[in-house]
């Protein structure tokens, strides 16, 4: 049995690179090569793990602009999956990785933030994935995210992953939240078509689905489609000042948001300081997003 493995990665790993990496198992004839072909097998054992991972307030004023938060003192609480990000490129484009990287789709986030993070502190970040189940559509497995400051267990996150096909044997019974849908409350927000490369050029993630029609359309989408987490970010920050700063939100991803378009929120506050909130097609009320934030 193969030894659990704990990798320092130092410095920023460039996630350009990584995603030339990421294409080349799903290349006609290069995905047969030796060390690239992928033969959907058991998760590694791997944690990869970055210390004293700096917080940039440009980039954090950046990141905030794209996806509607208020500048503050502590970062947003979406900043640090941007952080945690190239790890998880890097997981899924590792040697020993079961599933090709393009192509995989994701359903679920969950985020804890235990106290508020201040853009003057260095974290240490890791990441491994775990989990590994059967699903109606195929496989899911979480990478799982924890930042550190100082040793203190400040923020966490679990992304739940789709690798469609290939299903073997009975679905997990355990399939996913289950999050109400709320009906359209707030504003209508239009998304343009150049918000994925917006998205990207503050969160790193740049898989073609998100940056043009081209791209998108030859893998399977009629146009490019906003980033799942921007979705996240841009819901938290219309709730801004409304949850509380030690929070757990979650999500689940439905059907895609296709860019340009138009997006309506909708959000009612629970009994227990929590929030359901949704994001929904204007035109035919098919959910995009549901999600729930509450008190950690």
């Amino acid at each position: 049995m193969a030894q659990p493995a704990t990798r320092e990665v130092s410095g920023e790993p460039a996630t350009l690179p990584l995603y030339v990496k990421a294409a080349l198992p799903v290349l006609p004839g290069v995905s047969l090569l030796p060390g690239i072909r992928k033969t959907g097998q058991a998760l590694p054992d791997l944690t990869l793990t970055r210390h004293d991972v700096p917080i940039r307030r440009d980039h954090v004023t950046a990141y905030a602009g794209v996806c509607g938060f208020r500048m503050r003192d502590a970062v947003p609480v979406t900043y640090p999956h941007v952080l945690a990000f190239p790890l998880h490129l890097a997981l899924m484009t590792d040697a020993d990785f079961p599933f090709p990287a393009i192509g995989l789709v994701h359903v679920e986030n969950s985020i804890t933030q235990h106290r508020a993070i201040s853009a003057d502190e260095a974290l240490q970040v890791t990441a491994r994935a775990e989990r590994l189940r059967a699903h109606p559509k195929g496989q899911v497995f979480d990478i799982v995210t924890r930042v550190h400051s100082a040793g203190e267990l400040v923020w966490e996150e679990t992304s739940s992953m789709l690798r469609r096909g290939g299903v073997s044997g009975a679905a997990d019974a355990d399939q996913g939240r289950e999050l109400a849908l709320v009906p359209p409350s707030g504003p209508v927000w239009r998304v343009p078509g150049d918000l994925g490369r917006a998205y990207a050029g503050v969160s790193g993630d740049r898989n073609p689905i998100h940056l043009y029609a081209l791209t998108a359309k030859a893998l399977g989408f009629p146009r490019q489609i906003a980033h799942g987490m921007w979705s996240k970010a841009r819901c938290i920050a219309a709730l801004e000042g409304r949850l509380p700063e030690a929070v757990r939100v979650d999500v689940v991803f439905k059907k895609p948001v296709v860019l340009p378009g138009k997006v309506a929120f909708g959000s009612r506050r629970g009994d227990h300081g929590d929030y359901e909130f949704s994001l929904t097609s204007p035109r035919s009320g098919a959910p995009h997003l549901l999600g729930r934030g509450a008190p950690a």
